[in-house]
Formats: structure tokens, C-alpha cells, sequence
């Protein structure tokens, strides 16, 4: 009876030992960073060096470029946003093309017209090369995945635009507005589609959702009674017209004047 005494003692202690062991075995182990080793691993360009790879990809990469490189016009000189103060041949051109193509939407859905269009100047991230004019000069003109919004604003925003326009000296893409630059450094002899501005009337400017959510502080855009949405890309409206037409117009026509 003794002899089971102790036993049954020593039994005791030794799940508590058991216990305690596993415990502290168990308990998060606190670990410190003492060293970082790396190499450099090379990347080349070199195809044979995964030629299964290359021969997965080369066909989709041909029928891409040759996609892009598909020649849809001709532009008879380069245009260029860089040269030129108040207008540039490109902003005429883009501002012209968006004023053309979304007035096609826009007529059609809302019945109504498009009065003008303003885009920004930095915006157009390259020339438009004279020579061939293929969709890669699309892309290369406007990356981005900017859409036509347009927007209306009644007479007192518009002169807002032309406010925006003198105060930011930057060539900003303009058509169907024109104005002249007074000695004080205000607008004067507003005209949209030829006619005097009327500040009591709504007008429907088209420009990019970027800008139409106030980007580049064209904070008039938020000033909107209205906004239509037209789903159309300004890449895609480039492209649209550069099947349409044969030879690029050169747009020289002056639509900011200095008194």
C-alpha cells in the first residue's frame, strides 16, 4: 500500500513535468533578422534562351503589330503641340476630331448639339510624324483610357474657359470658340460657333472625364447642370477618323487672338 503511494506521487509529478515541458515547448519563439543574403539574377532579351516561350508568344505579338501598324492615313507635315503659344496644329486637330465624332453620338442619343470642345493641353503625350499615320500613332498620341464627356454649362462658365485658358498660358486644345486676348489680360469678343456668348444659355462642351471631374483645375467642369456620358475613347475617336480620311488637314485657323 505504501509502495503504490509513492508510486501514484511520483506519477504526479511527472505529468506535471510533462505538462510544464510541453508548455513552454509549445510557447511562440520570438526570432530576429540578422542578416539578408541576395545575388543578382541577369534577364536578357535573347529568345533563344526560352525559345518555348518565344514560340508560345511571337504569333499573338505579330498579329498585334501588325494591327497597329496598319497604315490608315497619310499626315502631309508633323504636328506638334510644342510649338505654337495659344494653339497648337495637333490641339486643332484633336479638339476638331472630338467636336466631330462625339457630336455624331451625342446628336443621335440626345438630340441636341455639341457647341464646343475643350481638351488639355498635356494631355497629347506625342506628335502626330509626317508620313503614314497608322493605329500605334493612336496610341502613342493618347495612351490613356480617356473617354468624351459632355458636359452643360451655361453662359458665366464659359467665360470661365476663356479666363482658364489666359491665366494658365498653355495652348489647351480649343475648337468651336474663338476670343481675343484684351491689353488686361481678359477675354473679349467671345464667340461660340460664330456667335456672341449668351450667359443665359446652356451650353454642351465635350471634353475628357479626366478634366470633367475637374482635372487641371478646370474646376468650371464642375459647375455642370448636366453630364452625358458617351462611352467613346479618345484613341478610338483618332482612329475612327484616320480611316475616314486619306491626307490629315493641316488646322492653321486662328481661334486665340492677342489685342
Amino acid at each position: 500500500m505504501v509502495k503504490l503511494k509513492k508510486y501514484n506521487g511520483f506519477l504526479k509529478l511527472f505529468v506535471i513535468f510533462l505538462t510544464l515541458f510541453f508548455i513552454f515547448s509549445c510557447s511562440q519563439k520570438n526570432y530576429n533578422l540578422t542578416k539578408i543574403e541576395g545575388k543578382q539574377l541577369p534577364i536578357t532579351e535573347k529568345g533563344n534562351e526560352t525559345p518555348q516561350i518565344e514560340k508560345f508568344i511571337k504569333p499573338y505579338r505579330d498579329h498585334i503589330n501588325k494591327d497597329l501598324d496598319s497604315v490608315l492615313a497619310y499626315c502631309p507635315e508633323t504636328l506638334d503641340k510644342s510649338t505654337g503659344k495659344w494653339q497648337t496644329t495637333i490641339g486643332n486637330l484633336m479638339a476638331d476630331v472630338c467636336l466631330e465624332k462625339g457630336n455624331v453620338v451625342f446628336k443621335a442619343r440626345e438630340k441636341k448639339n455639341i457647341d464646343l470642345c475643350l481638351l488639355n493641353h498635356g494631355g497629347i503625350r506625342a506628335i502626330l510624324p509626317k508620313g503614314n499615320v497608322t493605329t500605334r500613332t493612336a496610341f502613342e498620341i493618347m495612351p490613356f483610357e480617356n473617354s468624351l464627356i459632355v458636359v452643360a454649362l451655361n453662359g458665366n462658365q464659359i467665360l470661365d474657359i476663356a479666363s482658364y485658358i489666359i491665366k494658365e498660358k498653355k495652348p489647351q486644345p480649343l475648337s468651336g470658340m474663338t476670343f481675343t486676348i484684351a491689353k488686361d489680360n481678359t477675354a473679349k469678343n467671345i464667340l461660340i460657333q460664330g456667335k456672341p456668348v449668351d450667359t443665359n444659355k446652356t451650353y454642351y462642351v465635350v471634353t475628357n472625364d479626366y478634366l470633367a471631374n475637374g482635372g487641371d483645375n478646370m474646376n468650371f467642369f464642375l459647375k455642370a447642370t448636366d453630364k452625358f456620358d458617351l462611352n467613346y475613347k479618345i484613341r478610338n475617336v483618332l482612329i475612327d477618323y484616320f480611316k475616314e480620311v486619306d491626307t490629315i488637314p493641316v488646322k492653321n485657323d486662328v481661334r486665340i487672338t492677342v489685342e
